[in-house]
């Protein structure tokens, strides 16, 4: 995929244009324009699972049973007493705060290159007609170690890079946790989930006001193209919203937990058991926002259902994709759900 268009940074918008451009504009079948402030959405009861008892022999049949509702219905649930202080999360978000309020000029230093995802920038743009995000990022590979760019990881904050290392190490920890609990929870080989595991991306975002957020979105509904992704939010600022039946509800905030969203390749791989959690994030119209998202993907370019999951009460639902997150992005633009191109429809 070639990337057609350049594209500004959404600071550089609020500093060069006096209004909001039109390719930033979503239509409300899109499902991207927040419902009136009069009008919000409720907020979605997502489980909070203590990983400490998930990951024990003893865990409990109520609490065990609160982790598998929350993979084959809603698709998320909130981490906690997952063995990262509350402290160094706080020093995260620190260092993705002051990383965005350096000028233009010295994060354009890290700026990514042609359709590289890697680097500092906003979206890939494909198409003239393509709606734009209201956010910028930057994405970093942090696994496997010979993937990563060290030339796009930013040396000011001077902390940046040691934090980035840490916050990965201790990530990779909770997913083969959390990887393993899923396994058991369908009575697999016990590294089922985890084998495929291998690669890792954070992408630190930025969400800045706009003056319109009835017609602009940070990012539009999407399901991850990952195994499952761990977003840390803003402890302050609520903006992440998930799609429930034909209701969008929004995320709660728990300040030192994780949110951990199920992503296709699980779905694939549980052959439809586990669902990927569709969401979206909304735009305030005074305050910024930051999030982190580490996405956690199957090291092979092959995904399809475990031959255990497949039998005549439930048939295949997924075919073998090859090279599923090359495609996923340009899917992304257009508002499609890459998981669709893979379901077999009988």
């Amino acid at each position: 995929m070639e990337e057609l268009f350049g594209c500004k940074t959404v600071q550089e918008v609020l500093i060069q244009e006096e209004q909001v451009p039109e390719k930033y504009f979503h239509k409300v079948e899109d499902g991207g324009v927040p419902v009136p402030d009069d009008s919000p959405p409720q907020l979605l009861d997502v489980p909070v699972i203590d990983l400490a008892l998930l990951a024990a022999s003893s865990i409990t049949a109520d609490e065990f049973e609160k982790f598998r509702s929350a993979l084959d219905t809603l698709g998320c649930f909130q981490v906690i007493n997952h063995g990262i202080a509350p402290e160094f999360l706080d020093e995260v978000r620190e260092i993705t705060k002051q990383f965005f309020a350096l000028p233009v000029e010295d994060k354009k230093k890290y700026l990514r290159q042609g359709n590289d995802v890697q680097g500092y920038g906003n979206d890939v743009v494909y198409t003239e007609q393509q709606k734009l995000d209201w956010t910028d990022r930057l994405y970093l590979t942090v696994f496997p170690q010979d993937n990563r760019k060290l030339k796009r990881w930013p040396e000011n904050p001077e902390s940046f890079r040691r934090t980035l290392d840490q916050f990965a190490t201790e990530l990779d920890v909770v997913t083969k946790t959390v990887l393993k609990a899923m396994t058991r929870s369908l009575g697999l080989e016990h590294n089922c989930f985890s084998d495929p595991y291998g690669s890792m991306d954070i992408r630190f975002n930025f969400y800045p006001p706009c003056p319109r957020p009835d017609l602009v979105i940070g990012f539009k509904p999407h399901s991850d193209s990952s195994l499952i992704t761990h977003v840390l939010q803003d402890k302050e600022v609520e903006g992440l919203q998930f799609l429930k039946g034909d209701e969008w509800f929004r995320a709660p905030i728990v300040p030192d937990a994780l949110l951990i969203i199920v992503g296709d390749q699980v779905e694939m791989l549980s052959n439809g058991v586990f669902k990927g959690a569709v969401h979206k994030v909304v735009i305030h119209p005074d305050k910024e926002r930051i999030s982190v998202a580490a996405f956690c993907y199957a090291e092979s370019y092959k995904i399809e259902p475990f031959e255990r999951l497949v039998d005549e009460s439930r048939p295949r639902l997924y075919r073998k994709m090859e090279n599923y997150g090359d495609i996923f992005m340009e899917n992304y633009q257009k508002g499609r759900r890459t998981i669709e191109e893979a379901k077999i429809y009988v």
